[in-house]
């Protein structure tokens, strides 16, 4: 079997999708030796060459010397459906992991959708983003022969809100990175604290600075704790600037929270179990998630999470979290309280956390899109 992979996501974005598109491939290399990937991407000149790229002889590198943009423009401004073809060759099946289906010559469609964020709560979204997946994502599941989602919760929006055929669609969670695991050498540690100046106990969060991620109702609710003397930890937020930010540091300087709200900005992958092992708790109270990998790589590294009783985040965490209505800032507070309050609670949750993410292998993520594969391009036996 040879199967074509938009390996795009993994080369170009950090987190979320590219981590999905780099665990899922690395694994599928892994266990289909006697398949052939092609993996193709786009790259500008004066691009550096790709070091995030599985080498093995069962995998070919298709570069394109095109710009994402240019393609955007050829296939959904201009409708000129250059064919995906021309870069790959002849392959069985095609695997997009990134939401759009661009043309085909020949060869049966995967796509991965992993949220319908941009429709179930479009305010939160990047206006430009927003308009092109409404018109791209619905295209993509007609289209496609087979449509993977991250959770149940994602296939229930498909089916209810963009009249997907449920027999056209599966769950396959996404994997845990084996590099999330307790880090417990004093050395690193200190380390990762002298970095990032952490001396002091805290809260983590992490995610891309956006409406979506809910982080104005968080300060809010860590602000109540720490008026009111409750805690003595400092709120700790990495990630990078998405869109609509502004509103958040706003908050914080409403809120007097100037010298106990701390932004790291974008944190390299290398840095993150330490970081989540150091933390006290770690709070995601997102509005939407197509899954929510960040709770599990925390209960990976052993810190209590309380997170959003919405959306797929509840499959995610299973009994092994504390879950809030996001909406609630007293709601996510009290959960913050609780845990940072009462030892045993925190070391139940971070034993049951360490069991859940157990769950979530790229191994079994891989099996099962391999098993999707072959009946695709082998037909009901």
């Amino acid at each position: 079997m040879r199967v074509a992979i938009d390996y795009n996501p993994a080369l170009k974005q950090g987190g979320g999708i590219g981590r999905y598109t780099r665990g899922l491939v690395q694994e599928l290399v892994a266990l289909a030796t006697s398949d052939q990937f092609v993996l193709y991407y786009n790259y500008e000149k004066g691009d550096r060459p790709p070091t995030l790229f599985p080498r093995a002889k069962h995998v070919i590198e298709r570069p394109l010397a095109l710009p994402d943009r240019w393609l955007t423009i050829l296939w959904h401004r201009l409708h000129i459906p250059l064919p995906i073809d021309l870069v790959t060759g002849p392959v069985d099946l095609f695997h997009f992991p990134d939401f759009v289906v661009p043309p085909t010559r020949r060869g049966k469609k995967v796509v991965t959708v992993h949220d319908l964020s941009f429709l179930v709560y479009p305010e939160t979204a990047d206006e430009g983003l927003r308009l092109y997946l409404e018109r791209a994502v619905p295209l993509a599941i007609r289209d496609a022969d087979f449509v993977l989602v991250d959770s149940a919760n994602t296939q229930n929006d498909l089916i209810c809100l963009l009249d997907a055929d449920p027999d056209r669609v599966a769950v396959v969670y996404p994997g845990i990175d084996s590099q999330f695991q307790i880090v417990d050498d004093p050395s690193v540690l200190g380390e990762i604290r002298h970095r990032y100046n952490l001396q002091f106990p805290f809260i983590l969060h992490l995610s891309v600075i956006e409406p979506r991620k809910n982080l104005s109702r968080l300060i809010s609710a860590y602000a109540r704790l720490r008026r009111d003397g409750v805690i003595p930890h400092r709120l700790v937020i990495g990630g990078g600037l998405g869109w609509m930010y502004q509103s958040v540091f706003e908050t914080v300087e409403e809120l007097d929270m100037s010298d106990d709200v701390v932004f790291l900005g974008r944190i390299p992958d290398v840095d993150l179990p330490a970081l989540y092992s150091l933390a006290d708790l770690f709070v995601y109270p997102s509005l939407y998630e197509g899954f929510g990998i960040p709770p599990l790589e925390a209960m990976a590294c052993g810190t209590p999470v309380v997170t959003s009783n919405t959306s797929s985040l509840p499959e995610a965490v299973g009994n092994a979290g504390i879950t809030v209505d996001p909406l609630d800032i007293d709601a996510i507070a009290d959960a913050m309280a609780r845990i940072l309050t009462d030892p045993t609670l925190a070391d139940d949750l971070s034993g049951r956390g360490l069991a859940q993410a157990t769950k979530f292998t790229w191994r079994s993520s891989a099996e099962k899109v391999l098993g999707i594969y072959r009946r695709l391009v082998d037909g009901p036996r």
